[in-house]
Formats: C-alpha cells, structure tokens, sequence
C-alpha cells in the first residue's frame, strides 16, 4: 500500500515477452461487471524507466481503491501470480525530445503523479544535457497521501536542478521541508512564477485541478502547445 487508499501492483507478462513503453504512457485492464459487461480501466506506468524493457522485467502500477468499485474488486481478489489481461501500452503524455525549454513545471493529484516517477531518468538526462531545470508539485490532503514522495525527495536531494514541493490542503508533516507548502497545488502558481519564454507545463490528476492549472498557465501566457496535460476520470 502506497496510502491508505492506493495501492502499488507490478506485473510481467506471462508470454515472457517484454512490456517497453515511453514514460508517461499507460495500459488499459480489461474486465467485467458482474452482469458480464465488458469494460476497461486505464493506468499510467509508474516504472522508473531509463532503458529498454527486458524479456520477464516488471511494469508497475498504482490503483486508487474506491469502496464498492468494481475495478477494486478485482484488484483486491488478486493473489501473487494472479492474472490480468491488459492492452496497451498507450499515450503521449511524454516528453518530447524536440523540446528546447529551460523548464519543466509538473504538476499532479492522487495517483496522477506516477508518470513522472517514470520520467526521473529521462529529466536527469535533460538536467544534465541541457540545463533543464525541472519542479514537481505534487498536492495531496496528508503527508500520508504523497504517492512515491521517498523517490521523488531522494531524486531532489541527489538532483541539483529538480525541485519537488509537496502541497497538502488538510495536514503538514510534524517537521515541513522548506519546500512543503499548505493548500492546493493550483494555489502555488504563483509562487513557481510560470513563464512563457521558458516553461513546458505537464498536468496530470483530477480534472478539476487540471483545468485550473490549466486556465492559470494560460493567464501567465503559456500556449496550448506549451500545456500538456491528462485528466484522470473515475468511472461511477
């Protein structure tokens, strides 16, 4: 368990064939209600990914637990060595390797957050290379709630360049790293300053934020071009 609510899943596939994807892509499940509808859920890979898939290696990812959801359900049945069956992968929430800014301005919500888990390597290689300079600000209501926040810290501490600001709207940690800050990720814009000479913005979580990250980079200057985002929808 990641939080309270989130759970983190690694699978292989079972032809023993390798699942290679682009951090920030994702697959899609495939399952049935219990009246035998199909359907299908989609999650982002969360695997830090800096090389090509090997044949048997492990793809990862995180499931938010709704009660009573059917998705859960299944999940939750599951036994090590249980099966899914998946398509994909799918996306292009990636970073571009055309991309000439001096910025990255990631932003996220819930589980949103996992594929800049998988794009750690890839903003090193930048960082490095080009400069970059990258800030990840990633909301949730406790310190509890911060999906892979341990990597996302130790990439900072270990990363001159990458900045992480964890925003929490209902709890701080007892010991706040200066840059915790309180209340929602959309509510620290400001502080990040976005610019449209310099940034590449990446949304990814809850519709509600994206669209008013959205509308506040927009507001800062930033083109569509420059906004990239994914809105993550739960199905009732």
């Amino acid at each position: 368990m990641l939080a309270p609510t989130v759970g983190h899943y690694q699978f292989v596939r079972d032809d023993g064939q390798p699942l290679d994807f682009s951090p920030g892509q994702f697959i899609q499940i495939h399952f049935a209600y219990a009246d035998g509808t199909a359907t299908k859920r989609s999650y982002s890979l969360a695997t830090i990914h800096d090389h090509a898939m090997g044949p048997g290696e492990a793809v990862e990812i995180a499931v938010s637990f709704v009660p009573g959801g059917a998705a859960t359900a299944l999940f939750e049945g599951l036994e090590i060595g249980g099966h899914l069956s998946a398509s994909g992968p799918f996306g292009r929430f990636c970073l571009q390797p055309g991309d000439h800014n001096a910025r990255y301005v990631l932003i996220a919500t819930g589980t949103g957050v996992t594929p800049y888990r998988s794009m750690l390597p890839q903003l090193r290689q930048a960082i490095v290379e080009r400069g970059v300079e990258v800030v990840l600000l990633q909301g949730a209501r406790t310190p509890a709630e911060l999906l892979y926040s341990e990597d996302f810290s130790a990439f900072a501490e270990a990363t001159p360049g990458f900045r992480y600001m964890p925003c929490l709207s209902r709890e701080l940690p007892v010991e706040p790293h200066p840059d915790v800050r309180r209340g929602y990720v959309q509510q620290q814009l400001a502080e990040v300053a976005p610019d449209p000479a310099r940034d590449i913005a990446y949304l990814c979580g809850n519709p509600d934020m994206v669209d008013a990250c959205a509308e506040a980079l927009k507001a800062a200057g930033l083109g569509n071009p420059q906004i990239r985002r994914e809105k993550y929808v739960s199905s009732k």
